[in-house]
């Protein structure tokens, strides 16, 4: 940090020189990170990320394995069903809307974009339970296109670092498409959710084995045992 500006009082925002460094490090670990969600092809993924909606990917995980080694198309999800799409993923949260909206974003697959995953955001967002979010990350891992998906984890890890403040995720998103380096952005929202995910968790961050710690203005994070 001794080559990086000092800035006399906890700003409000992360240093602009600091952002490179940060991710520099973050990339270190995991230098081709990927999702941690199953799928086989395109249709599953926006499957798997329509229903990792307030589930953890290792739940969806757990249904969609089975389910995605028989069913990978729109065409096989329509003919399996409601019923039975409701049967597969009943261990997954909010499993009855989930299973709605997944047999009628394929039927729309199928009738209004020929059977293939549309690539256009505003067509993705057309999509029966996609928004933004889930957009933003059939882009990135279908496509990839540099795009950053805000969750709950790069909120936080956003927020707390102040590496792009925001208050709802709108705002973080916008605001990271402006920090991140171009050199980082196609990975940048994978770094993020993973730190989020394994090391700057919610109810308690793990600091000491952090790896953006000396880059960090969350005010309330624990000290290192050296700084003890």
């Amino acid at each position: 940090m001794s080559k990086l500006s000092q800035p006399k009082r906890r700003p409000a925002k992360m240093p602009k020189d600091w952002v490179e460094p940060f991710f520099a490090a973050l990339s270190e670990g995991v230098p081709e990170p990927q999702t941690e969600l199953h799928f086989v092809n395109t249709f599953t993924l926006v499957v798997a990320v329509a229903l990792s909606a307030q589930a953890t990917d290792k739940g969806v995980n757990l249904a969609t394995r089975p389910l995605f080694a028989k069913v990978d198309t729109p065409q096989k999800m329509v003919a399996l069903g409601e019923d039975k799409l409701r049967e597969a993923i009943k261990t997954i949260g909010l499993f009855r809307n989930k299973a709605k909206n997944v047999i009628k974003l394929s039927q729309m697959i199928l009738d209004d974009f020929g059977g293939e995953v549309p690539r256009a955001r505003e067509d993705l967002e057309k999509l029966p339970g996609v928004g933004r979010k889930t957009a933003n990350v059939v882009l990135n891992v279908a496509y990839g296109e540099p795009t950053i998906a805000v969750d709950t984890h790069i909120f936080r890890v956003s927020n707390r670092t102040r590496l792009a403040p925001g208050k709802d995720p709108l705002q973080v998103e916008l605001a990271l498409e402006k920090a991140v380096p171009d050199a980082y952005k196609l990975h940048a929202h994978h770094w993020l959710i993973l730190h989020g995910r394994y090391v700057c968790k919610a109810r308690k961050p793990e600091c000491g084995k952090c790896a953006v710690y000396k880059f960090c203005l969350f005010p309330e994070k624990a000290p290192l045992v050296e700084e003890a």
